[in-house]
């Protein structure tokens, strides 16, 4: 090839270092460019065939090389639609192709970029700083999942959201076991019980033991006997002794002894009435012989009106009586529903139940309602005779009843725990408030939904209901108010009754081969055959709300570059120069 050869490749070598000048130029040029990917020039040699001998270095030629694969810096901004991704991913976009009856008009092809500025246009598309319009799927507004997979246009509404009813309320809470009610003494057995008795009408008759003749024993000839009454079937013993006989054995759990002497009949019945009102549920209660009526001269042991408890009695042989118990034995059993509590009960019911948390629901209209509920204890392991641990929930159906008028309705259930704490009954998970309506406020039918574990009765020093979830799923209408799009890639818009509602997915494409994608303006690519088609990610893996991702370009390594460039292109004139030379000399041989 010999001196033209060297020209030539000299040539060659000026052609190329111009081409990484004009990358170089380029990426300076856009060092401030939003999601911009620099250019790098890659240089090739070109060998001329020749024998291994005689071979040369030949010319080169320059290539372009890109760098979608390497990440700009991330930086974080105040606009809430303003997106980056955190992946080698890119937004899918579209630029309008016209306009018909006043809307853009868009023909369906994918381009993509990684300048995330999105914001609203007067359309409610979302476009960025290069006019291309960001596309994603819709979401069902009813269940919140994506529909459909091909990726268009979105398109925002700032319409009026409507009222969403009040389908079901979310309940999880911890129960004491033993409530700490205002009604609640240490000292006074089953105080934490809402008893039933004190609520329902009095049409239930006391539990009452009566002899069956008139009672006739002196306190002489009392001295030897006993008389054995039982509360909810704990029986103790009454043992009637004369001091002057000698010392009675020592009182115990079950049994106590009178002395009689000095005393008259009525005394020493006193005696035991002060001692049987001092036992467990034994509050209220008499032992007497009334003076007139039908039951005159007998002896009659009577438990107070919806006590709640039964009682039997029994004598000694000696005492020449035994007792009836006609009317039956009767009271309001621990654990009997109240389904209503009227407002004029309401200050006594608030002394025997706890807090259960508050929550506003809506109707269908969108009005709201407070779903104010308090639990109430029934029934206990613990008290006499033992039953099991049993709650009642309630909720303020009309907080502006009077009189007999009802103020608080009872949960149609009935929920009992195991000794463990967790719930026993109901199975389910959940229980229907049929025709919820507080206040005048028709709400409908919801669902209480407490799940399998939602419900526990564990011991709590504070004695209240620790409530741990109490959500719904209503709202009342709301105006439009901002549009966001969070880190999951879901465009939300929000409205002034608070609600946050999911209105579309952004999608993004990957590719094998992400360096093959033809560059277009504004940022954007297109797929070639040497890129293969887009694989598109519906997740909104990586995407980064708030967001937006600076020019991979490094100033400091492109104005190095830049030097390296400009002397290789000085080298180069420097071959041109010296084979011109050269060529000189030769021609001047034949001179």
């Amino acid at each position: 090839m010999g001196i033209y050869g060297a020209l030539s490749s000299a040539v060659t070598g000026l052609r190329a270092q111009a081409h990484a000048l004009e990358n170089i130029s380029g990426n300076i040029a856009n060092s401030q460019t939003t999601g911009y990917k620099r250019i790098e020039t890659d240089f090739l040699d070109l060998i001329p065939d020749a024998p291994i001998r005689r071979q040369v270095p030949g010319a080169v030629l320059a290539q372009s090389r890109g760098t979608n694969d390497v990440k700009g810096d991330i930086k974080t901004v105040a606009n809430e639609t303003f997106i980056a991704l955190n992946s080698n991913g890119f937004f899918v976009v579209e630029p309008k192709n016209g306009q018909a009856d006043g809307d853009g008009t868009f023909a369906g092809t994918n381009f993509y970029t990684r300048r995330g500025d999105f914001e609203i246009d007067k359309d409610g598309l979302l476009v960025n700083g290069a006019g291309y319009y960001l596309k994603g799927l819709a979401i069902d507004p009813a269940t919140g999942n994506v529909s459909g997979s091909a990726p268009a246009v979105i398109k925002l509404s700032n319409a009026f959201l409507p009222a969403q009813q009040t389908t079901r309320i979310n309940y999880q809470a911890n129960l004491p076991q033993l409530p700490k009610t205002d009604a609640y003494k240490a000292s006074v057995p089953n105080s934490e019980l809402m008893r039933a008795g004190d609520y329902l009408p009095s049409t239930f008759t006391p539990a009452r033991s009566t002899s069956t003749t008139a009672f006739t024993a002196t306190p002489a000839s009392m001295v030897g006997q006993s008389l054995t009454i039982a509360i909810s079937g704990t029986a103790f013993n009454y043992n009637f002794y004369s001091a002057a006989a000698g010392a009675p054995p020592a009182n115990n759990a079950s049994n106590m002894y009178i002395d009689t002497d000095g005393k008259t009949v009525a005394q020493v019945l006193a005696e035991v009435q002060t001692h049987m009102q001092g036992r467990p549920n034994g509050a209220g209660s008499t032992v007497a012989i009334p003076a007139t009526g039908t039951d005159a001269g007998k002896l009659q042991i009577t438990m107070p009106t919806n006590s709640g408890f039964t009682m039997t009695a029994s004598a000694s042989a000696g005492l020449s009586t035994s007792f009836n118990t006609t009317p039956p034995v009767s009271s309001v059993p621990n654990g009997t529903p109240v389904n209503a509590i009227s407002a004029n009960q309401n200050a006594q019911f608030l002394t025997n139940t706890i807090p259960a948390g508050s929550i506003t629901v809506y109707a269908q209209n969108g009005a709201p309602a407070e779903v104010t509920m308090r639990w109430a204890k029934v029934d206990s392991a613990t008290s006499t005779p033992p039953g099991s641990d049993t709650w009642h929930l309630y909720y303020m159906s009309n907080g502006n009843a009077a009189g007999t008028e009802t103020q608080w309705t009872r949960v149609n259930e009935t929920f009992q725990f195991a000794a463990n704490g967790s719930l026993a009954a109901p199975a389910g998970g959940a229980t229907t408030l049929t025709g919820l309506n507080i206040n005048g406020v028709g709400v409908g039918d919801v669902e209480l939904r407490y799940d399998t574990n939602g419900l526990t009765q564990f011991a709590d020093v504070n004695g209240k209901a620790n409530t741990s979830t109490l959500n719904q799923n209503g709202y009342g209408a709301g105006e439009f108010v901002s549009v966001a799009i969070n880190d999951n890639g879901r465009v939300v818009a929000t409205y002034s009754n608070g609600e946050r509602i999911d209105m579309a997915q952004v999608v993004t494409a990957n590719f094998n081969a992400i360096n093959s994608l033809k560059r277009l303006d504004g940022g954007v690519f297109a797929s070639t055959s040497e890129s293969g088609e887009a694989i598109l990610d519906l997740t909104g893996e990586g995407i980064m709300g708030g967001a937006l991702e600076a020019s991979n370009t490094d100033i400091s390594d492109e104005f190095t570059k830049l030097i390296v460039t400009q002397q290789a292109y000085a080298a180069s004139t420097r071959i041109v120069s010296a084979a011109d030379k050269m060529l000189q000399e030769a021609l001047n041989m034949i001179r």
